[in-house]
């Protein structure tokens, strides 16, 4: 008791230990850390209920009916029973009412359960309902003794907090963690919750105090009150995420050296003028003006380049690329597979062909004599551009006078992968980070605020809109009969078999039976078709790939290894196989493999005739429309920010109670605000936002921040 008082007497009071608090103690704290992590009182408060039951509303076992969920009964515990052996042993009763029995089993913590158990006395019940054998039934329910006493009437509304099956079985259910945070609650004062957002933006956005929003959220005293208290502390983790990134990017703005683009010479403008297959799209030059911008103010940059599939981002990287060479230093870009590093390298190859800018590809495969002499010419700064896979990182690959860093399908590279090229430079080489996959306007805010950055949002002129349509296995035979005709005309084909089964095993006899499948559509010698799979040896995936791209065989049949490198513009049919067990991004990337040249293109998505909703859905996004921000926004509305791939590795989609597809709104808001405040006041010294600093410097212990995306 005299820690807590010292605790509280020195305004820490939150970061107490849990079990320091009135009715935890050792072993409950133990059970609290392991099962919610549950450390400190500030993290008792942080763990909000999921739903408010009135109190005074209590039913009767009659009213449960089949679609009944949650429901509160009182009665007298009756027939209390345990039953089995050792392996299936269970403690049963009953709760008799007016109206009838409702069944209490419990399976974990059988003894110590049935010594709390007071046979004949009532007893206020309430859980889950579900059915055994037609009988409805609670397993594991929170109950306590009725207290006689009506409740009170300014909490009508009573928290139920998550919890586990092994804390309900030790008394800690959602009403008994209820009770502690009741306990903590009444031992706080304002001060403890102090405002940490600055008043101007509390009363601009008509927000409760947080002493009040922390009070009402967990013991509201009517429906309106808990909506301001959630949308208070929504807004707050929101405003103060988008604070903290910000902050990275104003201090890296302000503070990070790097190194000086300030001319556009020789090399950019000859290829320019002479050597660029096409116009540049708006969009291009939008980006490329951006990029010539930060690399000129002697600012390391730092940006994020998001294009759709085929928009011509390895355009926009080779200008860059140049603009190095023409002001000294040289550049790298990484690829995170072999397939993509080398079609990078032949694309750039092709497009410098004319002019004389030496360039190599480095990957885990480049012979030893090839990789010396690559090894020499880049120390002795002969070699401008390298090219490769996460070969470029090891420690033996030192540059005269890297400028430019360039990564792409960066979400496939760790944050310490991807720190190790900038450190081989004295100056921090300029990092422009490109992917394919479109990420929705409010998970780039979300989870790349501390980025710059850029959107290629139109394609080059000439590209046909690829035709998408959806048939399911009774229709196999007439698209086979289309395949044929595509390829009679000279065209070559895709049909992609999905990873779907946990054993490598499993997948591999799915796809063989596929390939023998379309053998029999597309008999040898008048069809030859490539086979490529995880499961192969580099050099057969290597030659298989390399015959469909130089025309030798019509048909790739091919797991999805081909989502992203493959360029082959007389393909022009992509054919899906069990497109429902495919999420949205990757049906998106897969149909960009086709469309590439000047032919008409399709995208067949074969299917099951029995789908689901979800799987329904996103077919029908995916027939609709081939917009890949469009598909992304829908993607993370389907599956929400949790789950998407490739975002970066941080805390930064980790909210307690924000969502940031729901919350969109508050997003939006919270994001200006906080632009605002560090525009006017980027140090956060003035006395309107010491409070605000303040609780960053305290809190920063508790998120994981990464100035590198």
């Amino acid at each position: 008791m005299l820690k807590l008082k010292y605790i509280h007497a020195t305004s820490t009071i939150l970061s107490s230990p849990i079990e320091y608090l009135k009715g935890v103690g050792p072993q409950r704290a133990d059970l609290l850390k392991k099962e919610l992590g549950i450390f400190t009182f500030q993290d008792l408060l942080d763990h909000f209920p999921y739903r408010h039951i009135d109190r005074t509303r209590v039913s009767l076992v009659s009213d449960i009916g089949l679609h009944t969920d949650h429901i509160q009964v009182a009665g007298v515990l009756v027939n209390v029973d345990v039953t089995g052996d050792k392996r299936t042993k269970r403690l049963t009763a009953q709760i008799k009412d007016k109206s009838g029995f409702l069944e209490l089993t419990w399976f974990q913590g059988i003894s110590w359960v049935q010594k709390m158990l007071q046979p004949g006395q009532t007893y206020l019940v309430y859980g889950r309902v579900g059915f055994f054998q037609n009988r409805p039934q609670i397993v594991h329910p929170e109950l306590e003794l009725l207290n006689q006493q009506q409740p009170d009437a300014k909490s009508w509304l009573e928290p139920v907090y998550p919890t586990t099956e092994k804390l309900k079985v030790r008394g800690l259910g959602g009403r008994q963690i209820a009770k502690l945070t009741q306990v903590l609650m009444s031992m706080l004062k304002e001060r403890d919750l102090s405002e940490n957002i600055p008043a101007d933006i509390t009363r601009q956005v008509k927000l409760v105090d947080r002493f009040t929003a922390y009070s009402q959220i967990h013991f509201p005293p009517d429906p309106e009150a808990f909506s301001r208290a959630v949308s208070r502390l929504k807004f707050e983790e929101l405003f103060i995420a988008q604070l903290r990134m910000n902050l990275l990017r104003s201090s890296r703005h302000r503070f990070s050296k790097g190194v000086v683009f300030d001319k556009v010479g020789d090399t950019f403008n000859t290829f320019y003028k002479e050597y660029l297959p096409f116009d540049l799209t708006g969009a291009q030059k939008r980006v490329m003006k951006e990029i010539r911008a930060d690399t000129a103010r002697g600012r390391q940059m730092n940006r994020l380049l998001q294009g759709d599939v085929g928009s011509g981002k390895t355009i926009v990287a080779l200008l860059t690329i140049l603009l190095a060479i023409d002001n000294g230093y040289q550049a790298c870009l990484m690829a995170p597979t072999e397939i993509l590093a080398r079609q990078h390298y032949a694309t750039i190859q092709d497009l410098l062909e004319k002019m004389e800018v030496p360039v190599m590809l480095l990957t885990g495969s480049t012979r030893s004599a090839n990789r010396k002499k690559i090894l020499k010419d880049l120390k002795e700064g002969e070699l401008k551009i390298l090219i490769g896979t996460h070969a470029v990182i090891e420690d033996v690959v030192q540059f005269s006078n890297l400028g430019i860093v360039i990564i792409d399908e960066q979400h496939r590279f760790g944050v310490a992968q991807r720190a190790r090229l900038w450190k081989k430079a004295v100056v921090p080489p300029h990092v422009l980070v490109m992917t394919a996959t479109p990420i929705p306007r409010t998970l780039a805010m979300t989870a790349y605020g501390d980025l710059d950055y850029s959107v290629i949002d139109e394609l080059p002129p000439g590209r046909q809109p690829i035709t998408t349509v959806h048939r399911n296995e009774t229709q196999r035979s007439k698209v086979m009969t289309f395949l044929r005709a595509e390829i009679d005309k000279g065209r070559q084909v895709y049909i992609i078999f999905p990873l779907i089964e946990e054993s490598d095993k499993l997948d591999y006899e799915n796809l063989m039976r596929g390939y023998e499948t379309v053998k029999g559509y597309f008999p040898e010698p008048k069809y030859w078709i490539s086979m490529v799979h995880g499961r192969q040896p580099s050099a057969q995936k290597e030659l298989n790939m390399k015959r469909f791209v130089e025309g030798d065989t019509q048909i790739m049949v091919s797991t999805t290894v081909i989502e992203v490198g493959v360029n082959v513009p007389n393909a022009t049919v992509m054919v899906i196989e069990s497109a429902e067990k495919f999420g949205l991004s990757q049906l998106h990337q897969l149909r960009g493999r086709v469309g590439r040249g000047a032919e008409k293109s399709y995208c067949i998505f074969l299917t099951g005739s029995n789908l689901g909703n979800d799987a329904r859905e996103r077919i029908k996004i995916m027939v609709s429309t081939s917009d890949g921000f469009a598909i992304a926004e829908k993607d993370l509305e389907l599956r929400g920010p949790g789950d998407i791939e490739g975002t970066r590795q941080s805390g930064a989609l980790d909210f307690k109670l924000a969502n940031i597809v729901l919350d969109r709104p508050l997003l939006e808001m919270a994001r200006n605000l906080a632009l605002t405040v560090l525009e006017a006041d980027p140090e956060l010294v003035s006395a309107d936002n010491l409070q605000l600093k303040k609780f960053l410097i305290e809190s920063k212990g508790h998120l994981t921040w990464s100035k590198i995306s």
